[in-house]
């Protein structure tokens, strides 16, 4: 059935009852086939409430007590989806979205979360837009013996509120630190609302570099765009991948940004010259070989797990590297879409393309024209393919639920699409260039159209 959209309207203090009758518009009990004067469950996340249905005439509107709206964080003119199931009598209003964020600064109301801030503000428009409810929580907010969450809500009003919420029909996970993901009430709260109250759950954790490609070679279809890759082990891992390629890079497996990142290059007369990425570019070193590699850099990879990768000679503009960030989300019906592709070009005296390290954004177009060659040919329509077919690839061999992958590729210069790496998390910082002031991005209406779907409303 066509899903309906209601407006609530909360009853004043005079003419509030007990909570147990509400008001709905004669045109949607029709619609629904809801009995009047009967008793019904009235559902908002895992909450429930025991209510009748009286009619109004007005056009789409439930109207419910001060004392629900308080318990269940509603709001005068909140918009939400409505259905009604005969087979349990119950009133479901919804979706309810909680988006786990990493922090709140309650002194700075124009960034309550730093620079995920207007990210938050653009979900809580686009809910407004669709029919959804969303609150954002940390985890100093989430108790697993508890059937409700503090979090925050955007207003209608454009002020940021903490109230209280029930356990969400989904829950969307934007931590920004394995270290607060893997916190012990986290695990347990993200465990409880799970097997509890069914609560679908998406981008649940990280991935690392090492288990995307691991898990993706178990998939024939996608070894094309692979690059070698292992995880370094030991000296002689190191020997046979400079052995095979001219290049090869060494990246920690749970590293971003661009952080850390070592490229081996070996020279014709036998010697290696190594690049560590830093803030300010990358320092050079060389070595006379490839055992004295390995000793400069023991420190480093036995302090945390590096993933050894092949070099790729990629498409470049004033040779500068290029490389792609495909965003391919789940979206109305479910199925995997690419939503952007953007194009990144490496900073001059780096040759990693990431903006964190002076990478900047071009359209996909652009940077191929400007790599000037004949492999750039196709280009776009090569990315997207691939982008899907990786994305399928993670929900296949990847545990986990995942409703938006950032995948990197790049184009080498045989014009052959290579997967570089997966990212869970893509970035929503206010500071994401590209980004459309005071509208809300494609990106973000996808989310809310797939929690709805998700959560069958």
């Amino acid at each position: 059935m066509k899903r309906t959209k209601v407006r609530i309207q909360i009853q004043s203090p005079v003419g509030s009852s007990d909570g147990s009758v509400l008001m709905l518009s004669d045109a949607v009990v029709k619609k629904w086939k809801i009995p009047l004067h009967t008793d019904l469950n009235l559902r908002f996340g895992a909450s429930r409430q025991d209510v009748k249905i009286e009619t109004t005439s007005q056009t789409g509107m439930l109207r419910i007590s001060g004392a629900i709206a308080a318990q269940w964080g509603l709001s005068q003119g909140d918009q939400l989806c409505l259905q009604y199931k005969s087979g349990t009598r119950t009133i479901h209003i919804g979706p309810l979205i909680g988006v786990m964020v990493s922090r709140v600064h309650t002194t700075s109301s124009d960034k309550l979360f730093g620079a995920n801030t207007g990210f938050c503000r653009e979900l809580s428009d686009a809910c407004r837009l669709y029919g959804a409810a969303v609150f954002f929580c940390t985890p100093e907010d989430l108790h697993s013996q508890s059937d409700s969450v503090l979090g925050w809500r955007f207003t209608g009003s454009g002020k940021w509120e903490e109230l209280s919420f029930p356990i969400p029909n989904v829950l969307y996970n934007r931590l920004t630190s394995r270290k607060l993901e893997n916190r012990p009430n986290v695990q347990h709260f993200i465990g409880q609302v799970k097997t509890r109250y069914n609560t679908v759950m998406f981008n649940e954790r990280y991935l690392n570099k090492t288990e995307v490609f691991d898990a993706l070679r178990k998939e024939s279809g996608l070894h094309l765009y692979l690059p070698e890759s292992y995880l370094l082990r030991n000296f002689q891992m190191l020997k046979s991948m400079c052995a095979k390629h001219q290049t090869v890079f060494l990246k920690p497996i749970s590293g971003s940004l661009g952080k850390g990142i070592i490229r081996i290059r070996k020279q014709p007369d036998g010697t290696y010259i190594c690049h560590f990425t830093n803030l300010n570019g990358a320092r050079k070193q060389s070595f006379s070989t490839l055992s004295r590699v390995f000793s400069a850099i023991s420190g480093k990879v036995n302090s945390q797990r590096y993933q050894i990768q092949q070099g790729l000679d990629l498409l470049a503009a004033s040779g500068r590297p290029i490389d792609f960030r495909a965003l391919v989300q789940r979206g109305e019906t479910g199925k995997w879409a690419v939503t952007s592709i953007v194009a990144r070009i490496a900073g001059n005296h780096h040759f990693v393309s990431n903006l964190a390290r002076g990478g900047t954004l071009s359209t996909v177009k652009e940077a191929l024209a400007r790599s000037g060659t004949t492999a750039a040919s196709g280009g776009l329509s090569k990315l997207r393919r691939a982008s899907i077919q990786i994305a399928k690839g993670i929900e296949t061999q990847v545990p986990g639920h995942y409703a938006e992958l950032g995948i990197d590729l790049a184009i080498d210069s045989q014009g052959r699409v290579w997967l570089i790496e997966v990212n869970s998390k893509p970035s929503k910082e206010d500071n994401t260039p590209l980004t459309m002031v005071n509208k809300i991005r494609p990106s973000v209406k996808q989310l809310v159209k797939y929690a709805r779907y998700t959560a069958k409303f």
